[in-house]
C-alpha cells in the first residue's frame, strides 16, 4: 500500500486531506506539529510528502529541505500547499516538487497523488 505523510498544522485541514486519502486506499499518516515531522517521517519513508508551507516553529520550506538533504527521504515526491502570495517561489526554491494554492479542491490534491503514483509505476489506488 502506497505512504503518504501530510505535516499540516491546522488540524481541520489535515483531517479532510487524511480522510480523502484513506478513501483512495493509501496509507496516510498526519503530523500537525512541524517539530515531529521529520522524525516520523524517517520512520514511515513515504513515497509522497504533503506539507504546508506555514507552520510556527519548523516552516514547511525548513522541512522541505530537511528532506531533500536525507539520503533516505530525498526521493519522495513533495507537494507543498500552502496560502502564502510567495509560496511557489519559497517551497520550489526549497525543493518541493509541486505547490497547490489555498483554497483547493479536495479532488485536485487526489488527482496529483494519483499521477506521481502512476508516474512511478506504483499507483494502486482504485
Amino acid at each position: 500500500m502506497n505512504k503518504v505523510f501530510i505535516c499540516e498544522d491546522d488540524s481541520a485541514i489535515a483531517d479532510v486531506l487524511k480522510v480523502g486519502l484513506e478513501q483512495e486506499d493509501l496509507n496516510v499518516q498526519v503530523e500537525t506539529n512541524s517539530v515531529f515531522a521529520f522524525g516520523k517521517l524517517l520512520d514511515f519513508k513515504p513515497e509522497i510528502v504533503i506539507v504546508d508551507l506555514q507552520m510556527p516553529v519548523v516552516s514547511g520550506d525548513m522541512l522541505i529541505q530537511t528532506i531533500r538533504g536525507n539520503r533516505t527521504l530525498k526521493n519522495c515526491f513533495i507537494l507543498c500547499i500552502t496560502a502564502n502570495d510567495r509560496g511557489r517561489e519559497i517551497a520550489l526554491d526549497a525543493g518541493a516538487n509541486m505547490i497547490i494554492h489555498k483554497p483547493f479542491q479536495l479532488q485536485q490534491l487526489i488527482d496529483v497523488v494519483r499521477s506521481v503514483l502512476d508516474a512511478k509505476g506504483e499507483n494502486r489506488v482504485k
